[in-house]
């Protein structure tokens, strides 16, 4: 057996207005406009792999690389950095279009902000953001990593001035242990794509972050003249693909592609929440390669966009992720080279599986997919641990299906 399972979103819809007006245009232009100041900032490329559309036997295969992102290797930082910027901005009392980066980083906003800890938990990405953003804040930052975390990883966290560590639990357990160690310091705040109880309006914000990509995305796909009849969109908590969905869904209206959300066999709490067709919780250690997704307890306001927009959910072996790597690594003549880290490259990885073998003929068809679709994807991360990249794409780490 492959170990890739699909199912069709057959959740009771219920009212998620409130959760889709967070990712309205108006709401990620604003947010755009934020990261527009920045002078690391410049759009991602919209890569277009046309030999492998042809390959595939789909019209289109269109891939967001955020590898490219601030010189970070990831997208992640989208999300920290303009949550930390509305947070200074409630502080100060004005609104968010008026501190630009220039202003956000000067003496002025410092002196009125006074000391400022930012506690966080990650897998690497998210947690090397708000570290990042937090430096050129002048401000602290905490990072707690998950049991098995990649020490790389933690190392480019260091580097970024955080004081960080890997924790003997899971990431839901280092979620829960930077919410309580906040509490203790005095000034400090929580900055975490989840959310829970009493903490909802930080995740939001970092959700509008995300939505700079899905519209940078939406403006160079129109430039390509392409129309998207498909999105897989990979899930941890979900915030990602909330954000993604909340934002298609208000842009192209009717239009919206039918997306699945992805998720690893290890980690798949949308996958069963979405089964059970209610909110559900997965535990245990979480072991998977794609480390970004390793996340059992979804958040709230995104499973609310994508229980009532989503069209499937599918789980995947690391297999899938390992194999979408290596064909971007490796592309067809003529097609960009995509450097896409494990958490990044599971989209195309099921994608490909599902076009090219015989055995799933029904999974496509439930899922449309044809010689007219178009389909959109997004590579979260480069090679992020320059190791494992290697030992999946040279040496052929996980190849077994």
């Amino acid at each position: 057996m492959s170990g890739i399972e699909i199912i069709g979103n057959g959740c009771a819809k219920s009212d998620c207005s409130q959760e889709l007006a967070l990712m309205s245009r108006v709401e990620i232009e604003k947010a755009a406009a934020f990261h527009r100041s920045f002078p690391q900032y410049a759009e991602t490329p919209l890569v277009r792999l046309d030999g492998l559309a042809s390959r595939l036997g789909v019209k289109g295969i269109y891939i967001k690389d955020e590898s490219h992102r601030f010189g970070l290797n990831a997208f992640k930082v989208l999300g920290g950095s303009y949550a930390i910027a509305r947070h200074i901005a409630k502080l100060v009392g004005c609104d968010v279009s008026e501190l630009p980066y220039g202003r956000l980083i000067s003496q002025e906003i410092r002196e009125k902000v006074g000391q400022i800890t930012f506690f966080t938990a990650t897998d690497g990405n998210h947690g090397r953001g708000i570290a990042w953003a937090a430096n050129r804040l002048g401000q602290k930052s905490v990072v707690f990593m998950p049991k098995g975390s990649s020490p790389i990883r933690l190392a480019n966290i260091r580097a970024e001035g955080a004081e960080a560590s890997i924790i003997e639990g899971n990431y839901d357990d280092a979620v829960r242990l930077a919410a309580s160690e906040s509490a203790k310091v005095p000034g400090s705040i929580v900055v975490q794509d989840t959310a829970w109880e009493g903490y909802r309006e930080i995740p939001g914000w970092i959700m509008q972050g995300y939505g700079t990509m899905a519209s940078e995305a939406r403006k160079q796909l129109a430039a390509y003249g392409a129309m998207p009849t498909h999105l897989f969109i990979q899930a941890g908590v979900g915030s990602l693909a909330g954000a993604v969905l909340g934002f298609f869904a208000d842009a192209y209206g009717d239009k919206c592609p039918a997306v699945t959300v992805v998720e690893p066999n290890a980690a798949k709490c949308l996958f069963e929440s979405a089964k059970a067709g209610d909110y559900r919780v997965v535990g245990g250690e979480m072991r998977t390669i794609m480390a970004g997704l390793a996340c059992g307890e979804p958040n709230p306001i995104s499973w609310s966009i994508l229980k009532n927009h989503a069209s499937f959910f599918a789980t995947c072996p690391d297999w899938v992720s390992a194999r979408g790597m290596r064909m971007l690594a490796v592309p067809l003549r003529g097609d960009t080279t995509v450097i896409s880290g494990e958490s990044g490259a599971v989209g195309l990885g099921l994608l490909s599986y599902l076009t090219s073998n015989g055995d799933y003929k029904e999974l496509r068809e439930m899922l449309g997919l044809d010689k007219n679709s178009v389909v959109l994807l997004f590579s979260t991360e480069g090679n992020t641990d320059p190791e494992k990249f290697r030992d999946i794409v040279w040496d052929g780490d996980f190849a077994s299906i």
